[in-house]
């Protein structure tokens, strides 16, 4: 009760004060935001031999995230603030660690539950970056209470991995369980009618089957099977152990009492948390009587006025597709095909920015609505170099507004590819029939009816609808063959709407480059001649006076309690289904990878 009332005065809190920023009212409260908005912090200070602390717990995004004034406002004074960071600050902040004098070391600290759902793909451009710190000679130290793989994926990198005496290991591979609502659907009167293009493309399966077919089986395997196999790769090189040596892990016991992960040396150490904080305050040299090492945040050094990125009038723009790809505008966590068209075209007109590095982490959406962002990825490619740089996932919708870029860079374990569109059609005849709702109709032509969700489809409209979906995926082939310079014949044998990894995407000529964000933001400047004479900018940009206030008044982070199974399995129902919300594409065709497609 106490929680619910904090978040409701919160909540009623964060109204009024989002309404007085709106109004302005009165003087005294306009002039204090004016002062707030003007300040200017120089930022947190830098002691001599700190350790950066990387909570692990972070939820690492592309784009910051997007919430209006009251909503913000709300989250702060009820202590639930989202707790995600940015990749571009993570990697600008471990970068500079790695030249900063003050900086001794980096402790992955794994007290916090999780990786808060960062991709396969950011982690690992996040883990090169760890690389690059520890080949400057300095030392990362890791603990962990409960290590799954993902966080496993990170701190395998460091000198000295540490696991509490009561702690365990998961190392089990990976797996992707779809959840399929056909038969749900059948029961509650539901009907569905699907059109496609693609033997692979199942994103409608979950609305028309009941387990996965031969194809999409086929396509998950080999997609996990190239994940799995970077991982294994990766944490095994730097473990100074074999991938069958984990294999054997994962096939025999899945998961690991901390003693056996030190006898099998996939730690270095099991200790208690008192016991690595001993080891860092001899690292940065306090005094055994010190409560605690010398630190500073991760979040915190990124806001140091030290590694703040140089002025210049030359810029490279990153513009951020991350999110459902949907007609119109586009809610927060979506790209809105007008309001994404329209940035690109401001950055195209714009004379200081020299190049654009498109950051795409989507798994597609709407076909108009990708088809209208791609035609100005090409107008901008006329104007200025336009680079692709693929995160988790860049599928489908996703890849359709990469394909023209000037080179297109992935990681091994992107996820991509899935060149193949759908149209999904509903009606609710049973359900509402057997409620005792029926519906008569009036019309001039057979067709005109068309559109009704009161009864099934017709053979002549399903054809129809079909000969729509045929039309959008051949274009969907010549535009991949005419950017790609592939032979339409061998885009037709790759696509068929198969997903693909990175590493795969790139031998079949889907991909350029194996690399990460900053790579793509590297060979962007090189393509204009900008030389080192040049500054970042990201887009969409955010509003820094609701960022600074939130500063002020921000508490406290609140540790997050893990919903138990059955909320989570309820949760993973309410997202599938919410995701129908997005399908708004005007002529009802989509370019999406599959709706439920989650790597455990």
């Amino acid at each position: 009760m106490s929680n619910f009332l904090k978040q409701t005065f919160a909540s009623v809190i964060g109204s009024v004060v989002g309404l007085m920023l709106f109004f302005g009212l009165g003087t005294f409260g306009l002039l204090s935001l004016l002062i707030l908005a003007a300040s200017k912090d120089e930022g947190p200070v830098v002691k001599n031999k700190s350790v950066l602390v990387f909570d692990l717990s972070q939820n690492i995004t592309d784009s910051k995230s997007a919430s209006s004034t009251t909503e913000a406002i709300g989250e702060a004074l009820s202590g639930d603030s989202s707790d995600s960071i940015t990749l571009r600050t993570v990697l600008r902040a471990l970068d500079n660690a790695a030249k900063d004098q003050r900086i001794v070391g980096i402790f992955l600290d794994g007290t916090r539950s999780g990786t808060g759902g960062s991709g396969l793909a950011t982690l690992r451009e996040v883990r090169e970056a760890l690389e690059r710190f520890r080949a400057s000679g300095k030392k990362i130290i890791a603990y962990d209470v409960a290590s799954d793989k993902r966080e496993y994926y990170l701190t395998s990198v460091a000198d000295t991995v540490v696991l509490n005496p009561m702690g365990m290991m998961e190392l089990n591979g990976f797996s992707s369980q779809t959840m399929f609502l056909a038969g749900a659907l059948e029961k509650y009167g539901v009907g569905v009618q699907i059109v496609r293009v693609g033997k692979y493309k199942s994103a409608v399966e979950p609305f028309v089957l009941k387990q996965l077919s031969p194809e999409s089986r086929q396509q998950t395997q080999a997609l996990l099977n190239d994940l799995w196999g970077d991982f294994l790769d990766v944490t095994s090189k730097s473990r100074k152990l074999t991938p069958q040596q984990l294999q054997a892990i994962a096939d025999s016991q899945g998961a690991i009492s901390a003693p056996e992960a030190l006898q099998r040396r996939l730690v270095d150490k099991v200790a208690y948390f008192d016991e690595v904080v001993a080891d860092l305050k001899q690292l940065t040299g306090n005094d055994k009587t010190d409560q605690s090492f010398r630190r500073i945040s991760l979040n915190s050094y990124a806001e140091s006025k030290d590694i703040k990125e140089s002025a210049s009038n030359n810029k490279v723009a990153v513009l951020y597709a991350e999110g459902e790809i949907v007609d119109g505008q586009g809610a927060a966590k979506e790209v809105g095909g007008d309001r994404f068209a329209r940035q690109l075209r401001q950055l195209r007109l714009d004379k200081d920015v020299k190049a654009v590095v498109l950051r795409v982490n989507s798994p597609g959406g709407s076909a108009v609505a990708s088809e209208i962002i791609q035609r100005e990825v090409r107008l901008t490619r006329q104007v200025k170099p336009v680079i692709v740089s693929m995160g988790d996932v860049a599928a489908s919708g996703g890849y359709w507004i990469s394909t023209y870029g000037d080179r297109i860079f992935a990681e091994p374990n992107t996820i991509t590819g899935s060149i193949g569109v759908f149209g999904m059609l509903l009606n609710i005849q049973k359900i509402a029939n057997t409620n005792g709702i029926t519906w008569d109709v009036v019309k001039t032509s057979r067709l005109a009816d068309s559109e009704t969700i009161s009864r099934p489809k017709t053979p002549q409209e399903l054809a129809i609808s079909q000969r729509f979906v045929n039309q959008v995926y051949d274009q969907f082939l010549n535009k991949v063959a005419e950017s790609r310079k592939l032979p339409k014949q061998k885009v037709a044998e790759i696509a068929q709407g198969r997903v693909w990894s990175g590493q795969e995407a790139k031998q079949l000529g889907l991909v350029d480059e194996i690399g990460g964000l900053n790579s793509a933001i590297t060979y962007a400047a090189k393509q204009a001649k900008l030389g080192d004479r040049w500054e970042l900018e990201e887009y969409p940009k955010v509003r820094t006076l609701e960022e600074r206030i939130l500063k002020k008044i921000a508490g406290e982070d609140s540790v997050k309690k893990a919903p138990d199974p059955l909320t989570t399995e309820f949760l993973k129902f309410q997202s599938e289904i919410s995701l129908l919300k997005g399908m708004n594409d005007p002529i009802g065709v989509y370019a999406r990878i599959p709706f439920n497609l989650q790597i455990k």
